[in-house]
């Protein structure tokens, strides 16, 4: 079920002036305003451009790379232009440390009625009951959560890293595993989290704090299942959405709002957003608003980046409309594509499938780790990211996992069919390498270029 109608229309109804009571003052000031903006950005480029043409030669050859290439890396989805230019407004420059109604400077009521805007859009996107926009990132987030909200020697059960948890849930090489107990359940043989397994871990473990959500993750989670668990021991529970928070706007993934406590994600992964995370509360959260935002400020960061806030708002915004709706839509058939292909070639698949935008390689069996294949691929055009497979045999730096999403390429002016192509090329290439690991007798790795720039020069969708 694709979430639009009412709740995409709310959000776009959420304006500055339903915050702060000023009025719209008609099409002709909106003209003058934006005339205003994009004359002191246009300044700003100029002056960058004669003080520091080595930056501006840079920010040229990332953009023909980009050109050149097929992204499929999981963790990324085109920044939305407007999401761009709402960060270059000139909020970033304003300093105020505390929350609407009570900085800790003066000057800061403008951005305030940007940080209600993005608040109040977030909130009514994914029918939460308290949204903080503040933290930096997806990660900071977690933390500002794993410190504001639990004591010393708490103990949080989170999924193992190796399993696809994440660095920022308490495993061993983040700083909060000194100040907190981690505790890990694991996946199964077939790759899929065992809920009962996990209750069964909790009645023992007895934490404070269970998080659910991980960083490779292909299939849906059910929130349902680990709300039980927790409540085994009256346990917090906590999802960290990041990699599906657009999946889970639009209705594609099961919503955590119903069943947990606190949710995090961060917002570019696949919002389109800028750098940046967003905390949360369920709909019958037992955390205090209050709670969520001190642990984020001041208990973990201090003065928020406006300009980053600002970006956050287009985005929801954008998030709430048809067109991300389809977009969504396109990620999620598109990894069918690519795992259907890469099974049909012989390729395993870990849990056999996807339900979301990701896709990851078992090369456990074969002559080449991730990091050779993820290499090989990137010289051909076509980004991807080694990844740790359960019980990996290889060190960190090798891996015997791959990990593919499909968030960008949802996202290009493509069709069907030629993402049909597509995936069954790069799905030849790894195969080809898996059994061979010999790029000379590899034939789908000569195809994947022209490929790639056919894909590349057709561009974004118009939004």
């Amino acid at each position: 079920m694709v979430i639009a109608g009412r709740r995409g229309l709310a959000v776009d109804a959420v304006t500055s002036e339903a915050l702060t009571g000023a009025p719209d003052t008609g099409t002709t000031d909106r003209i003058a305003a934006l005339s205003a903006v994009a004359a002191a950005g246009g300044e700003g480029l100029a002056r960058l451009a004669a003080a520091d043409p080595a930056l501006v030669a840079l920010a040229h050859r990332q953009r023909e790379r980009r050109c050149r290439q097929l992204n499929l890396v999981a963790a990324a989805s085109p920044t939305l232009p407007a999401v761009l230019a709402a960060g270059a407004l000139g909020f970033g420059a304003v300093t105020a440390e505390g929350y609407p109604g009570q900085r800790y400077h003066s000057g800061a009521e403008t951005v305030d009625a940007v940080e209600r805007l993005a608040r109040a859009r977030a909130e009514l996107l994914f029918g939460a009951a308290h949204a903080n926009v503040q933290p930096a990132s997806g990660s900071a987030a977690n933390l500002a959560v794993l410190y504001g909200l639990l004591g010393p020697d708490d103990t949080v059960l989170s999924l193992e890293l190796s399993h696809g948890g994440h660095l920022s849930h308490v495993s061993g090489a983040a700083s909060v595993s000194r100040r907190v107990r981690a505790r890990h359940y694991r996946v199964g043989p077939d790759g899929l989290v065992d809920t009962d397994a996990v209750a069964a871990l909790v009645r023992e473990v007895r934490p404070r704090l269970l998080i659910c959500g991980g960083s490779a993750c292909p299939r849906a989670v059910d929130f349902a299942a680990f709300r039980r668990a927790a409540d085994e021991t009256g346990a917090l529970l906590m999802a960290d959405v990041s990699h599906v928070s657009g999946l889970v706007a639009t209705g594609l993934h099961p919503s955590p709002f119903d069943h947990c406590d606190v949710v995090t994600t961060s917002t570019y992964k696949q919002l389109r957003g800028p750098r940046g995370g967003l905390a949360l509360l369920g709909a019958r959260s037992r955390v205090r608003a209050a709670d969520l935002d001190r642990a984020v400020f001041p208990g973990f960061q201090g003065t928020p980046d406006f300009g980053a806030i600002a970006g956050k708002a287009v985005a929801l915004r954008h998030a709430a409309r048809p067109a991300f709706a389809a977009a969504m839509g396109r990620v999620v058939r598109y990894a069918g594509l690519l795992a259907d292909a890469l099974t049909g070639r012989g390729v395993p698949v870990l849990t056999g499938g996807t339900d979301t935008h990701m896709v990851l390689v078992d090369l456990r069996h074969a002559p080449v780790s991730g990091r050779y294949v993820c290499d090989v691929l990137e010289a051909h055009g076509v980004l991807a990211n080694r990844n740790p497979v359960p019980d990996d045999p290889r060190p960190v730096g090798q891996t015997s996992g791959l990990r593919f999403g499909t968030n960008d390429l949802a996202f290009r002016d493509v069709g069907d069919d030629l993402v049909t192509t597509v995936v069954a090329a790069v799905a030849g290439a790894v195969a080809e390498l898996a059994e061979t690991g010999d790029q000379a007798r590899c034939p789908s790795l000569a195809v994947l270029p022209d490929l790639v720039a056919e894909v590349a020069s057709r561009g974004y969708r118009e939004e």
